[in-house]
């Protein structure tokens, strides 16, 4: 027979999520000494995105047909990068019950597949004539791609800073 419980116990909520046994598992799985390899690995193609943003302001104020050739290989680079970025990524969220758990990991990860394929986008618009590419519409994608980008490396900060994921927890917690 059940408990008979008082109005405020019987009020109080709680998230089962957060009750979930591997919601603290969100130590990295995917590392080197350490050093969650996913993390390290998404500097590139965040420096790269915006690269070529740049890079296309360049040539869009100067002409000089060196800059689309940067920003050809800028964005093929980075696309490649970010795949195997996403690779890692992808791995740790599978493999981590305390990363898969939550629902702002899949909005990162579905964010980050949005994102490389703009990124893809951008690199396959550019490979048959560069010059010819930028104006209008490849300085078009780069500026989405930034947007993206910084969209989707908000998510991603949040998910390091807010809920540690991916982080070692220290001994004895």
């Amino acid at each position: 027979m059940r408990g008979k419980y008082t109005w405020k116990q019987r009020r109080r909520l709680t998230d089962p999520i957060e009750e979930h046994v591997a919601f603290d598992d969100t130590e990295t799985k995917i590392a080197i000494s350490g050093h969650p390899l996913h993390a390290m690995m998404v500097a590139f193609p965040i420096a790269l995105a915006f690269s070529v943003l740049a890079v296309d302001g360049m040539y869009w104020l100067t002409a000089d047909e060196f800059w689309p050739r940067v920003a050809l290989w800028a964005s093929g680079v980075g696309f490649v990068m970010g795949v195997l970025a996403g690779i890692a990524g992808t791995v740790e969220l599978l493999m981590v019950p305390g990363i898969r758990i939550r629902s702002a990991s899949w909005t990162h990860f579905i964010l980050a597949v949005m994102l490389l394929s703009v990124l893809g986008l951008n690199w396959g618009f550019r490979l048959n004539d560069p010059v010819e590419a930028v104006l209008p519409w490849g300085i078009m994608i780069s500026a989405l791609a930034a947007l993206m980008t910084g969209i989707t490396g908000w998510h991603g900060g949040k998910l390091v800073f807010d809920y540690q994921i991916g982080t070692k927890r220290p001994s004895g917690t």
